[in-house]
């Protein structure tokens, strides 16, 4: 059961991951990468990030993937900065399944309406 500095530490990476994203990484793979969730592990060592593509394409999927994992090491230092913590948790970032999930079931639902 996640305590409320946890939470709050996940919100706050959520917000500034995607601050990040959008204004200091320069790598085009990372372009349309939107963060959707945060967890942090209960000593606040390491935090995964969750984020969703709109493209739904394999290929762009692991092309974002590429981009998260080499921009990491950037995004980990102005979070540093970012954050008032005395240690920046390790990051991992992790595509978010739930969001194509819900667009799947959201297309079903459409499809069965059209009949």
């Amino acid at each position: 059961m996640p305590n409320y500095r946890d939470r709050r530490l996940a919100q706050e990476i959520l917000k500034e991951v995607n601050d990040i994203l959008r204004k200091k990484v320069r790598d085009p793979r990372v372009q349309n990468v939107n963060i959707t969730d945060v967890h942090v592990t209960g000593d606040l060592q390491q935090a995964t990030i969750y984020y969703s593509l709109l493209s739904d394409k394999a290929s762009d999927k692991e092309k974002a993937q590429e981009g998260l994992n080499k921009a990491s090491g950037l995004v980990r230092r102005e979070l540093g900065h970012a954050l008032s913590i005395y240690k920046t948790p390790e990051l991992f970032f992790e595509l978010d399944e739930s969001v194509e999930y819900g667009s799947k079931i959201d297309q079903m639902i459409r499809d069965l309406n059209k009949e």
